[in-house]
């Protein structure tokens, strides 16, 4: 304690995946979670997938193919473990939540088909941490493919919650053949959504959104296709909302240049 204040609580490296597709109606859509009401963190909040690092995340040993652990440490400001962990955790938590596997047995192929026994087998083994991701691609024979993966924003969650967490936010275009489904024990509900359709949603009040997941959405609303949004340059910079007290009444004052996606009042 300082000044009879509380030391923030640490905040916990994270990742998470916009998982996008374009659809021949809707045009491009994002991949969606609702989290279940028990959770700790966000309850009843409309998610990406993703989750925390695991440390055995940056293990060497696995199969790599794509942008180096160094030009994602760039990329993100992290050092090369780091980065590595990252990439490892967004692709790994992407996988334990919808199936969805951005890694091939080679540099230039994805998974075409993750549905079976045998995957939900090595996708309970990853939730219980009996399976580490790199032993996961190793005996699979299978390489990561973080060319699949684009930077696109960094978040912390404000130091006045009692659980935190420093979320580096990447996008991903669906794998060919792959199916997103609906198996995360932490969701009551997912859905494929127009990200500005999810804007819209969440400013009526219809779906609760983090500052993070809607600045997100509003700045991918901007987009036509996946292919743009891949395509699209992106410096990364932290945002962090601050707490602050305005005439005896707390208020979350966001990031500058994020304040105006998120409803005010």
């Amino acid at each position: 304690m300082r000044a009879g204040r509380l030391e923030p609580a640490p905040a916990r490296d994270a990742a998470t995946v916009v998982v996008l597709r374009d659809h021949d109606q809707h045009g491009l859509q994002a991949f969606m979670l609702r989290r279940v009401a028990s959770m700790a963190f966000a309850p009843g909040a409309y998610v990406f997938p993703g989750g925390s690092v695991d440390p055995r995340d940056g293990e060497a040993a696995a199969g790599w193919s794509g942008p180096s652990p160094a030009e994602w440490g760039t990329a993100f400001k992290a050092d090369e473990t780091l980065a590595r962990e990252l990439v490892c955790a967004a692709v790994r938590e992407t996988f334990e939540e919808t199936l969805v596997l951005l890694a091939g047995p080679t540099g230039g192929t994805v998974v075409d088909e993750t549905r079976g026994d045998d995957w939900e087998a090595d996708r309970r083994a990853l939730l219980d941490r009996s399976l580490s991701f790199g032993d996961f691609l190793e005996r699979r024979g299978l390489v990561l493919r973080s060319d699949l993966l684009r930077p696109w924003a960094h978040w912390i969650t404000p130091a006045i919650e009692p659980k935190r967490y420093d979320t580096r936010f990447f996008v991903a275009g669906m794998p060919a053949g792959q199916r997103a489904r609906d198996v995360s024990t932490e969701a009551d509900r997912v859905a494929w959504v127009r990200p500005a359709e999810a804007v819209e949603r969440a400013r009526a009040g219809d779906w609760f959104m983090l500052p993070p997941t809607l600045a997100t959405l509003a700045e991918l609303a901007e987009f036509g296709t996946v292919a743009e949004v891949l395509a699209a340059p992106r410096e990364i910079v932290v945002n962090e909302p601050q707490a602050e007290i305005v005439d005896g009444v707390p208020y979350l004052v966001l990031p500058k240049g994020t304040e105006q996606y998120y409803p005010q009042g």
